[in-house]
């Protein structure tokens, strides 16, 4: 008998807000501090939210697109990803309501590669159809461009 794979789980973590700027987050046997930086007030000690949130992002372009590349026989070889994420600060500012906080976030995953760049573009279409927090960024109302350069 096959074991079966849950599909849908529930984090809890209950986390220590110990000052107006730095958070500690239990995460499995982890603690994932995210803060601000001394300019604003923090220990400068993890990212600020609004760091922690791209960073999520292009970490699952990293993991979710492997996952894929190792589905679809490619090797994607050294992989590194340029990233540049426009910011509307108005509403941590708090001078204004902003509906898209990230108008605009462009990733640029360059692979050391024998790959084909049709291999490339296919598993970014993938990645684009499976990577979790890409998803929450465009139903926020993000553009978001990716494109996959074989540096090879």
């Amino acid at each position: 008998m096959a074991v079966k794979t849950k599909t849908v789980v529930t984090y809890r973590s209950t986390a220590n807000c110990t000052s107006h700027a730095r958070t500690d987050i239990p995460i499995r046997d982890l603690t994932v501090v995210i803060d601000e930086p001394i300019e604003r007030d923090g220990t400068n000690l993890g990212p600020s939210p609004t760091e922690a949130a791209v960073s999520a992002l292009i970490a699952c372009t990293n993991v979710i697109s492997h996952k894929v590349a190792k589905k679809l026989g490619v090797d994607l070889g050294d992989m590194t990803i340029e990233t540049a994420a426009k910011f509307d600060r108005r509403g941590v500012l708090l001078e204004q309501e902003i509906d898209v906080p990230f108008p605009a976030i462009t990733l640029i995953v360059n692979c050391t590669t024998n790959a084909t760049q049709e291999e490339l573009d296919n598993i970014g279409r993938e990645t684009a159809r499976f990577c979790a927090i890409a998803k929450l960024f465009e139903a926020a109302g993000t553009k978001l461009t990716v494109a996959w350069r074989k540096t090879n």
